[in-house]
Formats: structure tokens, C-alpha cells, sequence
């Protein structure tokens, strides 16, 4: 049979050029001048001259994906995971641990700049083993009917799919060498087909598992479970989309900080990170230049991984947090250590809190470490109880730009910075500033 083609049909190339990658941006990506305009190369470094193909073309920056790299950089790394380029887990295991800190840092410094108008340099890089360090994952899990088997993984950069993962070498080793026997035990499971996620977890008493199941688990399946968590030492919860969870034999989770117990529940928020936390949570207190006559206030407290460590150096330390139940783990910490001066109130800090009964106590020294979104709702408060010291912890540069302004604004000085090497070989860029008035 005949096929006619239109004249308004034709077919389209992308574009190819070749160019010299100047440096790195703090996501990974190579930084290179096309066009009087910026191109944004994944998968070059600096140094590198790069055959590229075009992928978008702004009026301002292009983008493109390095097609062939020819002379190769002396900091050009083998990727040590298999499902590298595939997971969305990590962008940079291709980049030396070296020159991934270093373009975060140069990032770091040059937003922080912009705000407080002179130049800004980041003090110190506050790093712990670049593999091996993740204590925290969650895991997808999907009944593929086709094929008759159940997926176990990690999403696909820039996709909600899955890709099936037997090893992470980022994740600490207790849990990567749970990745292939518990996948094989899931898959045995009567539920099979009817199972959420999985979250895996490893605490200083152990490693623990929370199973997200759609349908109530037969007395087999709970065997099954049972049998795995005594097999491997692992704590099991099981999650059936209630507020609760059940545990299958499971002991309270917990860890250490500065000679401090805390627990958690398996589903509340820890650092992933512990030789970063605890270098971090050290830092603060050195940067607070905490006395025993000091009233500390610390926003965005979490379960309190900063006050009650704080609560041991000072008078009086207060947490706010926004979450009832992180709160409520909070001042069970401070009574299982014995911490008395240290109390905890639940606020949404998104709101006033001129009228919060914590509110005007007189803190001289104020710690924040609010999420992505920032503290812009309390940065005005904090102006107002003038404190002497201000430590910012943030985990996106862009808010904590915006927010230091304020402080700036009433006559604070950016006295130090530091990077956080929370999630190396990652797009993560995290960091700390103290804030001084004189």
C-alpha cells in the first residue's frame, strides 16, 4: 500500500556541539559556557571537553547530556553501585568525593553572598564516610502480573517507576545485606500482591523494618515474619494505613548523642546520616558558646536532637515542634535522661506565636532547623528576642538565603558556615550558619 507524507512533516535532530566543562554545580552537573549562555551538561566534570546533546534550549541556560567524554578527569570516579545512571537515589558516584564537596561549598558560599552583599566562604566541610553512612530507607514495593513477581526499589531518576535493587552502597551495611533476603521472603508472603513499601531502619539496639500491607495478614504470613525477624535480628512493625503500628516482638528503638538515649518510633524523622549528626549536633553547641546561665530556644526541635543535648550545658532549654507526636517523644526523652530543665511545647510555626506561652522567656540563644520550606514565619520573632547567638540549620540553600536576610536586616553578622556532607554522592546540598550580634 502506498504512504503519502505531508510537506509540513519533517525530522527533527537533536542538537550536538562539543564543549569544555568549566565547573561543577552543586547537583552534579557540568557548568559550561554555549552561546553566551550557560549549558548545564550531566555526566562531564570539569575540565572534561564533552560531546554533547542538546535536551533543552532556554533563552537564558541550556541543558544536555554528555554523549562522549574525551580526556577523561583525574576526578572522574567508577561508580561503585550497578544501578547507577538508573536509581534516582544518587546523582554523583561518577564525581570524587573530593570535588563533590567542594562544588556544594563554592554553591554554598555564593548563594549566601548575594544575601548578605560581601563575600561569604564556607568556614569547614562537616563530613563522616562517604559509603555506608544511610541508616534510613524506604523501599517501594509493586506486584508486576505480568511477569508474576514482586518489584523491590527505588524509583528511576525522574520516574515513579521502580527499579528492582539488590545492593546500595550507601546504605549502612546491616541493611544493604537485607536487601536480597528480604526480598525473597516478601515475595513468599500470601500478601504478596497487596504489600505498600517498605521502610528500613538501623537503630543502636538493632536494624527494624516498617511493612506498609493493604490487606489485614494471615496467621501464615505473621509466622513467615516472625521467623525472618528472629533469623536476622530485625525488629518488625507492620503498618495497615492506621495511625498505629504493630509490633511483631519489636523492642523501642533508639539512639545515642552525647551520652544521651533516644528513642524514637520507627516512623518519626531521624538524620540518616549519624557521623554527620553527631558532628553536627557538637558543632552547634560549640558555636552557641553555651553557658550555665544561658536560656536556649530551639525551633523546629524534631524529637529533640538538638534541645536535649543542649539541655545539658544550660539553665533552661525550650523546644517548639509542629508535629503532636514528635513532641510527645520529646518529653519523653528529656524524662527517661533525667533532663528537667528541658520542656518541649507543639506549635505550627507557619503561625503567629507572639501569643505562645514559650514566647517571650527571655532566650538569649536561639537554634532553628526548620525544613525545606524554611522558618519565614518566626524569623521576625527572633529579631525580637535579640539573641546573642542565632545557629541556622538548613537543608535547602535557597530558604536559608532568604531568611538570613532578616537577621542581617536587624543587625546580625554571618559569623560562620559550614557544609554539611549529609548525603554524599546526592544533589543535597545542607549546611549551618551562626549568627552573632555584638
Amino acid at each position: 500500500m502506498a504512504q503519502f507524507y505531508s510537506a509540513k512533516q519533517r525530522v527533527t535532530t537533536k542538537q550536538r556541539l562539543s564543549v569544555t566543562i568549566d565547573e561543577l554545580d552543586p547537583f552534579g552537573q557540568g557548568v559550561a559556557r554555549h552561546n553566551g549562555k550557560t549549558l548545564f551538561v550531566s555526566g562531564a566534570l570539569p575540565g572534561e571537553q564533552a560531546e554533547v546533546i542538546l535536551t533543552e534550549d532556554k533563552r537564558q541556560f541550556a541543558r544536555g547530556k554528555a554523549r562522549k567524554i574525551t580526556q577523561p578527569s583525574p576526578q572522574r570516579q567508577q561508580p561503585r553501585c550497578i544501578h547507577f545512571g538508573v536509581c534516582g537515589g544518587c546523582q554523583q558516584q561518577h564525581v570524587s568525593v573530593a570535588l563533590q564537596q567542594e562544588s556544594k561549598a563554592r554553591a554554598l558560599g555564593r548563594m549566601l553572598s548575594q544575601e548578605a552583599a560581601l563575600p561569604v566562604q564556607v568556614d569547614e566541610i562537616i563530613s563522616a564516610a562517604p559509603w555506608g553512612y544511610r541508616r534510613r530507607a524506604r523501599l517501594g514495593l509493586q506486584w508486576l502480573p505480568k511477569q508474576q513477581r514482586l518489584q523491590m526499589g527505588f524509583r528511576q531518576a525522574g520516574s515513579n517507576d521502580l527499579i528492582d535493587v539488590t545492593q546500595c552502597p550507601v546504605l549502612v551495611p546491616e541493611l544493604e545485606a537485607l536487601l536480597q533476603p528480604l526480598h525473597h521472603c516478601l515475595s513468599s508472603l500470601h500478601a504478596v500482591k497487596r504489600l505498600g513499601h517498605v521502610e528500613l531502619v538501623l537503630a543502636d539496639n538493632g536494624p527494624l523494618m516498617v511493612l506498609r500491607h493493604l490487606d489485614a495478614l494471615s496467621a501464615a504470613d505473621r509466622t513467615k515474619l516472625e521467623r525472618f525477624s528472629h533469623e536476622h535480628r530485625l525488629m518488625i512493625w507492620l503498618a495497615d494505613g492506621s495511625d498505629a503500628l504493630q509490633a511483631l516482638g519489636a523492642e523501642q528503638p533508639y539512639y545515642r548523642s552525647f551520652d544521651l538515649q533516644l528513642t524514637f518510633s520507627p516512623q518519626d524523622f531521624i538524620q540518616v546520616n549519624d557521623g554527620v549528626n553527631q558532628q553536627m549536633v557538637a558543632q552547634a553547641i560549640a558555636w552557641l558558646d553555651l553557658q550555665p546561665d544561658d536560656r536556649v530556644l530551639d525551633l523546629f526541635c524534631g524529637m529533640g536532637n538538638f534541645t536535649l543535648p543542649l539541655g545539658k550545658f544550660v539553665q533552661n532549654a525550650v523546644g517548639v515542634e509542629g508535629v503532636a507526636a514528635l513532641v510527645r517523644q520529646a518529653e519523653y526523652n528529656a524524662q527517661l535522661n533525667n533532663l528537667r530543665n528541658v520542656c518541649f511545647f507543639q506549635h505550627n510555626l507557619e503561625e503567629d506565636v507572639s501569643r505562645q506561652p514559650w514566647a517571650a522567656q527571655g532566650f538569649n540563644k536561639v537554634l532553628l532547623d526548620p525544613a525545606r520550606a524554611g522558618a519565614a514565619g518566626v524569623m521576625s520573632h527572633i529579631v525580637k528576642l535579640a539573641p546573642q547567638r542565632v545557629v541556622y540549620v538548613s537543608c535547602n540553600p535557597t530558604t536559608l538565603a532568604r531568611d538570613s536576610q532578616t537577621l542581617l536586616s536587624a543587625g546580625y553578622h554571618l559569623e560562620r558556615v559550614a557544609m554539611l556532607d549529609m548525603f554524599p554522592h546526592t544533589s543535597h546540598l545542607e549546611s549551618m550558619v551562626l549568627f552573632s550580634k555584638t
